[in-house]
């Protein structure tokens, strides 16, 4: 099971309480997989159409619980997309009526007149809201798995991404929005943003495996960076010995090792035979050992001999 469906198994299972709450549900269903079928004379039915039979359920549970409306159950096969069957829940024209009203889809002066809107709650109450995120997830929505990206999305039609964008802001979530294949989608990228989107609709075993899976990657990340920052060293402190080496030999070649003081001439030699090995290293290598500090005193005071006596030799070229 992908973590998306993993989501929607345990937003399925969340019950709302509250009779404002289940009319934002409504709602988000209504927007997000119902459709007007008309019937001429001003008469219309809304079908919702869900190719999941626990959503069909739920919707069907909803709008008797909370509007007294006793949907019909039906189903239909699209052979052009190989076969898909879908759930279909038909509104009778009445209670379609009583229902676009309740909504505020209707205006009910004005027959036949439908505008966008949503209850008033879905906008204004924490709860109703997280119903609403709900609804519209379990109806059109997605998820990445998180240890690849940080990615949930709702997919509406481009005329709708005013309210899902407008209650996500008011729940202080980050979205955006972008067009794919013809349908506007409304996502949230950023980490914290989609374990508190999670929250909101109560999904929080699915938040508990998103943060596990966080921590596994921050702990990835950072181990990552350590290796790297090693190697960096490493690679540098290689850098650093070879030249030394080099510079050491090249002198001894001109003038040897032996009229240089006993411990820079130990220490000298010492890094010839050892190009790859660290100060801190080298000063433990030495007959009287000492720290990484004064391995790099003596180091320094060595390859500034080197370098006086490389000036020198330039000066008396020219």
């Amino acid at each position: 099971m992908s973590f998306s469906a993993g989501v929607k198994e345990e937003l399925l299972r969340v019950q709302p309480e509250k009779g404002c709450c289940m009319l934002s549900e409504i709602s988000a269903y209504t927007q997000s997989i119902a459709s007007l079928r008309l019937a001429g004379g001003g008469r219309m039915k809304v079908v919702y159409e869900t190719e999941s039979a626990a959503l069909a359920k739920r919707i069907f549970l909803l709008l008797k619980k909370r509007l007294e409306i006793t949907a019909t159950l039906s189903f239909t096969r699209y052979e052009r997309l190989g076969g898909r069957r879908a759930c279909l829940l038909t509104v009778s024209e009445q209670d379609s009526r009583h229902l676009l009203v309740s909504l505020r889809m209707l205006r009910e002066e004005e027959a036949g007149d439908v505008f966008r809107g949503i209850p008033r709650a879905a906008q204004t109450r924490r709860c109703c809201r997280a119903a609403f995120l709900r609804a519209a997830f379990l109806s059109a929505g997605a998820m990445n798995d998180p240890d690849k990206s940080y990615h949930l999305e709702f997919v509406s039609s481009p005329g709708r991404t005013d309210i899902l964008t407008g209650i996500l802001e008011k729940s202080e979530l980050t979205a955006g929005v972008t067009q794919r294949r013809g349908n506007a989608v409304v996502y949230i990228k950023k980490g914290d943003d989609v374990v508190n989107c999670l929250a909101l609709m109560g999904a929080h075993q699915s938040l508990m495996e998103m943060e596990n899976i966080r921590i596994r990657r921050d702990s990835r990340n950072q181990a990552n960076r350590a290796t790297n920052c090693d190697q960096a060293n490493l690679n540098k402190q290689l850098s650093a010995g070879a030249k030394q080496a080099a510079a050491i030999t090249a002198y001894s070649l001109k003038h040897s090792l032996g009229g240089l003081p006993r411990d820079l001439q130990e220490i000298g030699r010492l890094r010839m035979l050892n190009p790859d090995v660290s100060l801190e290293e080298l000063g433990k290598m030495l007959s009287t050992p000492v720290g990484k500090s004064g391995a790099n005193h003596k180091m320094r005071k060595l390859m500034n001999l080197i370098a006086a006596d490389e000036e020198k030799n330039e000066g008396e070229e020219r």
